[in-house]
């Protein structure tokens, strides 16, 4: 029987069939093929790769795997940082904020110290000391410290306001029964005052009075206001009159003698105000003796505590403010003899009130000379 053309073939398709299974459908035969292209182009891993990205494995695999207590303490850790860091900009806050307070508590003690003249062992301001003795007749200095050096009248600055309302009553433009008005300015003077109430009046005799025993600052501004229409103009007056007496280093910016930095003057100009005051009338003069006066139904008592302890004191001027301590223009007369003693940066009234009477003692010869202990030079003054 003969043999079919496709007795070969049969058997070699049918073996093929069951070595590969047929892709039925296309679109899955093209994927299969890309997949196992892809597979083909892939590097495999080296011994190498393997070995570097195992550590990379294993730490990710720890971290991932760290217990949530660990977590936990890391961040209580990360807390903690921020707090002590907060704390210590916190601490230097308040560390700048001590160092603030502490410098302005010096400087406030520099302050409160200044009359005294030391704070905590430190070199700091203190009032230029100084004084003179002078023969009030001929005008010759006996006896001098310091007595040309800039310091601050203080109220020794209302000898010249009165200086000047005397010779005011002389040329008849002023009279002492004459009342002079009180400004809103006068009334806003600082102590020591009168306490006028702003619109009233006061004659000139109590004004007079008011200054030389209770040294009114008020009422020294209604004087210089009467006299010169303002404070300001009246300063320039009083300055103009100080040149006249000799006085080249002083000069008024008001009437009281309250603060004022451009206001200065020295022991030695004061010495010679004073002589041109002990030289007036004596009805004039005789004001400075007083040691209090009535005003309103009131005593009103003075601050000069020599008058009346110091054989033949009559007067003159007590002083102070911080920056020039203590003064007193003091003058006393025995034997046809008169003397005036001025006396500035006392630190303290008792002291300056026992300095002039040393120094009227001495001048009379009833004492040895004056023994001084050294004192701060102009350039400590600002």
């Amino acid at each position: 029987m003969p043999r079919s053309p496709y007795g070969f073939v049969l058997p070699l398709l049918l073996s093929l069939a069951v070595a590969t299974p047929v892709a039925l459908n296309p679109v899955d035969a093209l994927a299969k093929a890309a997949q196992e292209t892809v597979h083909k182009q892939a590097p495999k891993p080296t011994a190498k790769t393997a070995a570097k990205a195992a550590p990379q494995k294993a730490a990710a695999s720890k971290t991932a795997a760290k217990p949530a207590a660990v977590r936990t303490v890391h961040k209580a850790a990360v807390h903690k940082s921020a707090t002590q860091k907060a704390a210590t900009h916190k601490a230097s806050l308040r560390k700048a904020a001590v160092h603030r307070t502490g410098k302005a508590r010096r400087v406030g003690r520099v302050a409160a110290g200044a009359a005294a003249g030391t704070v905590a062992g430190a070199a700091v301001f203190r009032p230029v000391h100084a004084y003179v003795l002078m023969d009030a007749q001929s005008g010759r200095v006996l006896d001098s410290e310091n007595a040309d050096t800039l310091t601050y009248p203080a109220s020794l600055t209302k000898m010249m306001t009165l200086l000047l309302t005397f010779e005011a009553l002389e040329r008849g433009t002023l009279r002492l029964d004459q009342e002079l008005p009180v400004s809103r300015h006068a009334t806003n003077q600082k102590p020591s005052r009168l306490n006028l109430a702003v619109g009233s009046t006061i004659r000139v005799e109590d004004a007079i009075l008011a200054l030389t025993v209770k040294s009114a600052n008020d009422v020294a501004v209604v004087l210089a206001e009467a006299l010169g229409g303002s404070e300001e103009q009246f300063a320039e007056m009083m300055t103009a009159k100080a040149q006249a007496l000799g006085m080249a280093s002083t000069t008024f910016r008001n009437a009281s003698g309250l603060p004022h930095k451009e206001q200065r003057t020295t022991a030695r100009d004061m010495a010679r105000l004073s002589r041109a005051i002990v030289s007036r009338p004596a009805r004039e003069y005789a004001y400075f003796s007083r040691t209090r006066f009535d005003w309103n139904g009131t005593v009103v008592p003075g601050h000069n505590r020599l008058l009346g302890r110091v054989e033949g004191y009559d007067g003159i001027k007590t002083g102070f403010i911080n920056l020039s301590g203590f003064n007193l223009a003091g003058s006393a007369s025995r034997n046809g003899q008169r003397l005036v003693a001025v006396v500035l940066g006392g630190t303290t009234a008792a002291s300056r009130d026992r300095e002039v009477a040393e120094l009227l003692e001495q001048g009379f010869g009833a004492a040895p000379p004056k023994q001084t202990v050294a004192v701060t030079d102009v350039k400590a003054v600002r």
